[in-house]
């Protein structure tokens, strides 16, 4: 089933795949066995303690679930199911400053396990903290948490909540749209055509290997929510469209005459200004593909150079690894990656660049 339901927190717009409806028509008390609930948030600028999801159902057998975040950093999940009771801390840090949380809880109850998950999703960095998890969550419980009446409270800061049947996966994630266009040793392909083992051009010029292509679908909310680059900004000749996330690798005798640098790495959100980039309508989920590459690189396109999946030492860290998108891999097959030492611009100098090669 995977993602199954789905709230927009801006339109208060709830989404729950018809599906649901008819399994609980028939099965009332129907339980999720294996599953997540993902939520992004922004955090109060007040450093206040926020409640941002609540969830309350009482009866025979009760049940609740609540995720808060509290002023000195720590993201606190209690769910509590009849007289069995899951309480979990994530410690942030006040040094871990950020404007928006991913939190994602993630359950296999066949396993006992449970994950909780915080991530600052313009950084790879995750908190990662298991529990046990001994009892499945109803399904009607699940999807009373994406429609906020009634049983369910949300803070307004709130950006979107998803519910899946998957675990999951946290960590670096895909960001280039199935359209991009990518060029290889055999021309201009589709990511989403690429495949372990073929060869693509990195922003050098030299061939390299494709050591593991990976994709993702994602509510096209939030953090995950898709930027068009338009043409003729940074020497693109047609439109391309990407994850909010996704980085260029830009050069240029502007970038050294602003930055003092040879290459600058710019993220889409940061071009998101009206002119040189803006937010592409999207359907309710998108799918991302992302190249791991032997080393931390860029591959190119027809006009410009996209940062490829940067992993750094992952490998090193096996409770990382097994929650990303590649713990199917062993780790004897994964790289190692280094920062290059780009500069990665902010939105009001990505925008000052913008305007100075554009004129």
């Amino acid at each position: 089933m995977s993602w199954f339901a789905l709230l927009d927190c801006d339109t208060r717009t709830p989404w729950v795949r018809d599906d649901v409806e008819t399994i609980l028509a028939k099965r009332p008390r129907a339980c999720v066995p294996r599953g997540s609930v993902v939520l992004e948030t922004g955090l109060s600028p007040d450093a206040r303690p926020q409640t941002l999801i609540s969830f309350k159902r009482g009866g025979a057998a009760p049940a609740s679930f609540s995720l808060m975040s509290t002023p000195h950093g720590s993201v606190v999940l209690v769910i509590a199911q009849g007289d069995t009771v899951v309480h979990e801390v994530v410690e942030r840090g006040r040094e871990a400053r950020t404007e928006t949380l991913q939190v994602t809880i993630s359950w296999d109850v066949a396993h006992q396990l449970g994950r909780l998950v915080v991530a600052r999703p313009e950084t790879e960095h995750v908190l990662i903290r298991h529990f046990e998890m001994p009892r499945a969550p109803l399904l009607s419980d699940l999807a009373a948490i994406a429609r906020p009446q009634g049983l369910t409270e949300i803070d307004p800061d709130v950006i979107f909540v998803a519910l899946s049947t998957d675990i999951e996966p946290v960590g670096p994630m895909p960001t280039l749209s199935p359209s991009v266009t990518v060029e290889t040793a055999q021309g201009l392909r589709l990511v989403s055509q690429l495949r372990q083992g073929d060869v693509v051009r990195s922003a050098n010029g030299k061939l390299v290997p494709i050591l593991h292509a990976v994709k993702r679908a994602v509510p096209s909310l939030g953090s995950f929510r898709p930027v068009r680059l338009r043409a003729p900004y940074f020497g693109l000749t047609q439109d391309v469209v990407v994850s909010r996330h996704q980085r260029l690798l830009v050069s240029g005798p502007e970038v050294e005459y602003l930055f003092g640098r040879e290459e600058v790495l710019i993220p889409a959100s940061a071009l998101v200004n009206g002119f040189a980039g803006h937010i592409e309508p999207a359907p309710r989920f998108v799918t991302y593909h992302q190249l791991l590459l032997p080393h931390h690189d860029a591959v190119r396109t027809p006009d410009a150079a996209l940062e490829s999946l940067y992993i750094g030492r992952m490998r090193r860290d096996r409770t990382q690894l097994d929650a990303s998108v590649l713990a199917n891999l062993p780790r004897a097959l994964l790289p190692e990656h280094h920062r290059a030492g780009y500069q990665v611009l902010r939105s009001f100098e990505a925008i000052t660049l913008a305007e100075a090669r554009a004129a």
